[in-house]
């Protein structure tokens, strides 16, 4: 974990922070989303600091990332969940992305969501997620990032949009 912050440790988890880049849908100028196609302009980059927060409002979607880089060997995987102060706002932090594969290493995405009644405000560096990781009984036989596999978002360091279009390829 990069950077590692001994303070963030937690009894059986580390928190990780959120970043300053999002994605977010350009409904203006996109109606649809045919998952067989790129999507290319779908999204559009906000970047915010330590003065300007993310207004997360209700039933909205937002890609974001962790500040720290999290990675793991072929024989871990890890977890990623929501804080649960968040969760009592409403705040999701992931849809199902929540799964750190062995061998990879990235700015982990999140998935945002506001599930809740009113707008959230989300801050640059303000604790976000929680990691916890598991050993396997094995090293995997492909890990994450393997040629093999084609795998989409290896090594990520901020959030990218949906590459499921990519699976219609082969």
């Amino acid at each position: 974990i990069t950077p590692f912050m001994p303070e963030c440790i937690q009894p059986a988890s580390i928190d990780l922070h959120l970043d300053r880049t999002f994605l977010i849908f350009d409904t203006v100028n996109h109606h649809i989303i045919d998952v067989r196609e790129p999507v290319e302009g779908l999204m559009r980059k906000v970047v915010i600091d330590e003065a300007k927060p993310f207004i997360l409002h209700p039933g909205e979607f937002a890609l974001g990332a962790t500040l720290e880089e999290v990675g793991v060997g072929d024989d871990v995987v890890g977890r990623l969940e929501g804080k649960s102060s968040l969760g009592r706002l409403g705040i999701i932090i992931h849809a199902t992305a929540g799964y750190l594969d062995p061998g990879n290493k990235l700015n982990l995405t999140l998935e945002l969501s506001n599930i809740g009644s009113l707008p959230v405000k989300l801050y640059y560096k303000m604790p976000i997620a929680q990691m916890s990781f598991s050993p396997l009984s094995s090293v995997c036989e492909r890990p994450y990032g393997a040629k093999a596999l084609g795998s989409k978002y290896f090594g990520a360091k901020e959030p990218q949009a949906s590459q499921m279009w990519k699976n219609f390829k082969k």
